[in-house]
């Protein structure tokens, strides 16, 4: 019994001190598995809080100014209740255009371009193509469908950096054997989707083979008998002390209203340009930018109008809690520091004198993650960018461009010593003689002022200015009667950032494009030790 015993006791002590082990292993893998799960989750945690980017607090809306502007019947604000688009939700155009298109331009670019092949698609429909030559008129119809056929595979071949848009029926032109023409166009290198008009005269004749051929085509906008209301153009005076009303010239895919809230709207306050470079009030901003475009990629509000608004508004809500504001009145509170503000609206005020408060100095540093420079949002006015294709259009789209600068810089040797000589007309004609073939339509970029400083270089190119160009925005000048009817029908100075405005655009098409400071001098664009 006591052997018994002590063997069962044996195993007993034997069992306890192998199990003891085993507990304290499985506590221990527990533990540690735990704290490697907080680890992780702590690991997990601080990686979406660095990576983690919120929406714009300062784009979304606010539902209390959303309930209160929507809850009254007749409310003088409209809310716009689609989804705001983005670049990435809007498809790319078909055709040369890198950018986005704004919604209501995808109709307008839905046609496609005339190529070679809707050509061809163009002439198998036509019936009795083999016409015997003795069956042609003798009088040349213009509006024979093969006529415009000529025409469209001429302007491909003559034209390859243009991209071509509805031809309209050709129109008899000046004598027999000529025909007017008119179509939309858009240059390749244009980055918009916008299009432009053109209307040429061409002179036809019959092959010997009973096919029409080209001998010879007008120059831009040549075509006077296709041009939609040729008649329209107008002046301020009749000679006879009396105002003549002006009559729109306007372009028919110009659309710059603004959008009223109910009331008449100023729109001259914020576009400040002119040649003395000195702030001065009253420009409107419709001169300078593409409007329909600013409408199309943003809400747009003019602020005037707005606040008048909002305050016959508040006193008609006189029971309801007003919609609480805060005025920024300057650049150095950052978004960042307003991203935890409670107020349902914000506002941004620009008060101070620039360079001081730029807009886009709150787009800086921190905040410049979440909010974008709306650089996309601004085009180049279309009826400033039609003065652009008119004078590209007057050297056929052929020709080089050299961009001079000269103006206070080539004054100042202490920051550019070189810029003075190096744009000297003896050292301009010899250098572009290396970069130019001969006798090329050559545009000069300039902020010159003397016209006749660039007369060496007429030795050796055909030269052209800015200043050649003045009828197009003179006082019978389609720019001219368009700006003056936004401006009550006061006439507009084309100023000095118009011009430089036009110049550039014209530079930017040039086949060969020469710059001053990578091709003309060594000093550098911003002054000494800048480069």
């Amino acid at each position: 019994m006591k052997d018994s015993n002590s063997n069962s006791n044996s195993n007993s002590t034997t069992t306890t001190i192998r199990t003891e082990p085993i507990a304290q292993n499985v506590i221990k893998l527990i533990s540690n598995l735990c704290f490697s799960i907080f680890v992780f989750s702590v690991l997990i945690f601080t990686v979406i809080a660095i990576t983690y980017q919120p929406p714009d607090p300062w784009l979304q809306s606010s539902p209390a100014l959303t309930n209160l502007f929507t809850q009254t019947q007749n409310s003088t604000f409209q809310i716009d209740t689609s989804v705001i688009k983005t670049g990435e939700d809007i498809p790319l155009s078909p055709q040369d255009s890198p950018l986005p298109l704004p919604s209501s331009a995808v109709a307008a670019n839905a046609t496609p371009a005339v190529t070679e092949a809707l050509i061809q698609k163009s002439e198998e429909k036509i019936t009795n193509s083999s016409t015997a030559c003795e069956d042609l008129p003798e009088t040349l119809n213009c509006s024979d469908p093969r006529v415009l056929i000529t025409i469209q595979r001429f302007n491909l071949r003559a034209f390859k950096s243009i991209s071509f848009f509805e031809y309209r029926t050709p129109v008899n032109g000046s004598v027999p054997g000529e025909c007017d023409v008119s179509w939309r166009f858009r240059n390749k290198r244009e980055k918009s989707w916008r299009k432009y008009r053109d209307f040429r005269r061409f002179k036809i004749t019959v092959t010997d083979d009973c096919h029409y051929k080209v001998i010879h085509a007008g120059r831009f906008h040549s075509g006077t008998n296709a041009r939609r209301n040729p008649a329209l153009r107008s002046r301020t005076g009749d000679g006879k002390g009396k105002t003549v009303p002006l009559i729109s010239t306007r372009d028919d895919e110009i659309n710059d209203t603004i959008p009223t809230l109910g009331s008449e709207s100023n729109f001259r306050n914020g576009s400040m340009y002119n040649p003395s470079n000195k702030d001065e009030e009253g420009k409107d901003f419709r001169y300078y930018f593409d409007f329909e475009h600013l409408k199309e990629v943003a809400s747009i509000v003019e602020e005037g109008e707005f606040l008048r608004d909002w305050k016959r508004w508040d006193k008609t809500h006189l029971k309801k809690r007003k919609v609480p504001v805060r005025k920024v009145v300057t650049h150095k509170v950052t978004p960042m520091q307003l991203q935890k503000d409670k107020t349902t609206v914000i506002w941004r005020q620009f008060d101070s004198p620039e360079p001081e408060n730029y807009w886009y100095r709150v787009c800086e540093g921190q905040a410049a993650k979440y909010i974008q420079r709306p650089w996309h949002a601004l085009w180049k006015s279309k009826r400033l960018m039609n003065i652009v294709t008119e004078i590209s259009g007057r050297m056929d789209w052929d020709f080089d461009a050299v961009h001079v600068v000269r103006g206070e810089k080539a004054q100042n040797k202490e920051l550019w010593p070189h810029l003075d000589s190096d744009t000297s007309p003896d050292t301009l004609l010899e250098k572009l003689k290396g970069m130019v073939q001969p006798w090329r339509n050559l545009y000069v970029a300039t902020n010159e002022p003397y016209y006749n400083y660039f007369d060496k270089l007429r030795s050796s190119f055909k030269v052209h200015l800015l200043d050649d160009y003045k009828e197009l925005w003179g006082n019978s000048s389609e720019w001219y009667n368009e700006t003056s009817l936004l401006n009550n029908g006061k006439p507009v100075e084309f100023d000095g950032y118009m011009r430089v405005a036009v110049d550039t655009e014209v530079f930017y098409r040039g086949k060969t494009r020469v710059e001053t400071f990578y091709n003309l001098t060594n000093d550098c664009k911003d002054g000494v030790n800048t480069c």
